[in-house]
């Protein structure tokens, strides 16, 4: 099963966000774990690579299982784990565009617009404005149509 990590700044009511040039759909930076890495530092890492820059005091808000189904949604075809993190400051000044894409600053509230997979929507709207931690499975179709998500949160945790 592959491991992802990825990691959102929110600093003065924006959000970092990386614009993938595939479908041109934003994200979180982030990407796969190396063997023996810890989810902590494959986020930490990552955002470093992608950014150039550093988060500060960066902290887990979510743990997730990704699936991809066939069309109709019978087999299971791919599955992968993710893992968000967030932090409210970076050291530096972020990249213009990097091999993974354009990285974009973007007010918070667009997260509910801009385009990307839904279950990323969910998943950063909650890292930026809810306390906690948040779980979830979400089902795609190869084309990354969500067929369905299923989410628990806790209330532990030290808040934003």
């Amino acid at each position: 099963m592959q491991k992802i990590a990825n990691l959102v700044v929110v600093k003065d009511g924006q959000v970092l966000l990386l614009k993938k040039p595939r479908r041109d759909w934003y994200v979180a930076p982030g990407g796969k774990m190396d063997p023996g890495e810890s989810v902590y530092e494959a986020a930490v890492r990552e955002f470093l690579e992608e950014t150039g820059t550093e988060a500060v005091e960066p902290h887990l808000k979510g743990v997730y299982t990704m699936v991809i189904m066939d069309d109709a949604g019978q087999r299971v075809l791919d599955e992968w784990m993710l893992y968000t993190f967030m932090a409210r400051d970076l050291i530096g000044i972020p990249f213009e565009t990097t091999t993974e894409g354009v990285l974009e600053w973007h007010p918070v509230e667009s997260l509910q617009t801009l385009p990307m997979a839904e279950g990323d929507r969910t998943n950063l709207l909650f890292a930026v404005t809810q306390k906690g931690i948040q779980y979830g499975t979400f089902f795609y179709t190869e084309d990354f149509k969500l067929l369905k998500e299923e989410i628990q949160r806790s209330k532990e945790g030290d808040g934003l």
